[in-house]
């Protein structure tokens, strides 16, 4: 739970202005762009004034889309959330340093951004160095308001676990986000394997709250999948009558180590076994293991796909597949179980077996887990889930129950209006009438 409020100098008023500074927004799809843009619209659902700075769409493409290129901040609307994007760089091979610089790049920008005075100001970390920003914005332009932090992962020990900057690189990251996340008045993670972790730095525990991320999928997953569309479905994907479809969909990245489902489907290649390893989605990792998997026929990439059809395409598939490097145990809760929960497929974890996922698919009762990084026994369990249609069907409905029950946007809605309530609360200074400030526009000068 938050902790106590401070004395207000005022009530709080029924609506706010809310400022939420995050990386990644919509039309991005996938990871943390759809929480991000569910909570503004929930907050304005609401009858808070929303006013979110993010950045160019680029995930998991690496790549800026199509339409948002260019080195002026721009201003849109997403229903009644006022957006601002901030130009920035997106590394083509993003390793640490140059994700590090990438976001520094955007904590600058989005903290000279001006738009209404904020009560409240949210940051979603990652971008870790947008906690940053948040609390410049909050100390200077909010006159002092509350600061609060939505950690989706753990920068330190996603750093530590994927040895990217080294022992010394590693250790500074974990001080700096610690020393971030300190500051802030209040503190959601989105899984208690995190909250857990973020305490174990020494955070107290009144200011770290876990509420879950929710099923983004909104329509029942069954309501518009038949064994006709589903025929239609797997035709339309290229997967061949006769085989099991082990699919994994979302971000294609070095943190799934999805090296191991290449060297799987080469071993189903080898025993001649009726599986189908499947890639749905895009990212940093993709076209080098389609390289790899050159020659390998029992190994297939889908492009991403819209809502629709990618609620389809779980639906399609015989087992959902999440898959993680060995070393990943606290730095991430993957988002996609959110997904892969509620569309009706049983799940086979290919991870750390102390790691959010684990726990999150065992307390589902979702699949079976296999250790990370045996592609072998990624095989056997694949095969053992389909020779056994009455497991599989028990771990599907054990799975779809347990996402009704924890991943409800409602329930979600309801915590996250709380807590934004609560953080205002803490104000110490008087509220005070929207500011209206036009946004500021950067120039060519400013950008290089």
């Amino acid at each position: 739970m938050s902790a106590a409020p401070l004395e207000s100098a005022e009530p709080v008023p029924a609506s706010l202005d809310v400022l939420l500074i995050g990386l990644n927004h919509a039309p991005e799809t996938t990871g943390i762009a759809p929480y991000t843009t569910g909570l503004a619209r929930m907050l304005a659902d609401d009858g808070h004034r929303v006013h979110v700075i993010t950045g160019m769409p680029h995930y998991p493409q690496w790549r800026v889309q199509d339409g948002y290129r260019g080195r002026r901040a721009r201003r849109e609307t997403d229903g009644a959330v006022r957006v601002t994007r901030v130009p920035h760089p997106v590394p083509a091979r993003p390793t640490g340093a140059s994700r590090i610089g990438m976001e520094a790049v955007f904590a600058a920008r989005a903290a000279v951004v001006r738009g209404p005075r904020p009560d409240v100001v949210i940051a979603v970390s990652p971008a870790l160095l947008s906690v940053g920003a948040a609390r410049w914005v909050a100390r200077t332009w909010g006159r002092g308001c509350p600061v609060g932090v939505v950690v989706q992962d753990l920068y330190g020990a996603a750093v530590a676990e994927a040895g990217a900057l080294g022992g010394r690189g590693a250790g500074a990251v974990a001080r700096l986000e610690h020393g971030l996340l300190a500051g802030a008045d209040g503190i959601v993670a989105v899984h208690d394997v995190l909250r857990d972790a973020l305490l174990r730095t020494g955070l107290p525990a009144e200011s770290v709250t876990t509420i879950r991320n929710w099923t983004h999928l909104e329509d029942e997953p069954t309501a518009d999948v038949t064994p006709t569309t589903i025929t239609a479905a797997r035709r339309a994907l290229g997967w061949p009558q006769g085989e099991a479809v082990v699919l994994h969909a979302g971000n294609i990245g070095a943190k799934q180590g999805l090296d191991g489902v290449v060297d799987a489907a080469r071993l189903a290649d080898e025993r001649g076994l009726p599986l189908r390893f499947v890639l749905l989605g895009d990212g940093n990792q993709r076209a080098r293991l389609v390289a790899a998997a050159r020659g390998v026929e029992r190994f297939t990439v889908v492009d991403p796909l819209p809502t629709d059809a990618f609620r389809t395409a779980l639906a399609a598939a015989d087992v959902l597949l999440l898959h993680e490097r060995p070393e990943v145990a606290e730095m991430c809760a993957p988002s996609k179980l959110t997904s892969y929960f509620a569309a009706g497929r049983p799940v086979l974890a290919a991870t750390n077996d102390l790691s959010a996922a684990a726990r999150e698919v065992r307390a589902a009762g979702a699949g079976p887990i296999v250790p990370a990084g045996d592609p072998a026994a990624l095989v056997d369990a694949a095969l053992a889930l389909v020779a056994d249609p009455d497991a599989a069907a028990r771990h599907a409905a054990s799975a779809r129950h347990y996402a009704t029950r924890t991943y409800g946007a409602a329930a979600a809605h309801a915590r996250y209006g709380a807590w934004v309530r609560d953080l205002a609360s803490r104000r110490t200074t008087p509220h005070t009438e929207p500011v209206d400030a036009d946004v500021l526009t950067l120039t060519p000068q400013e950008i290089s």
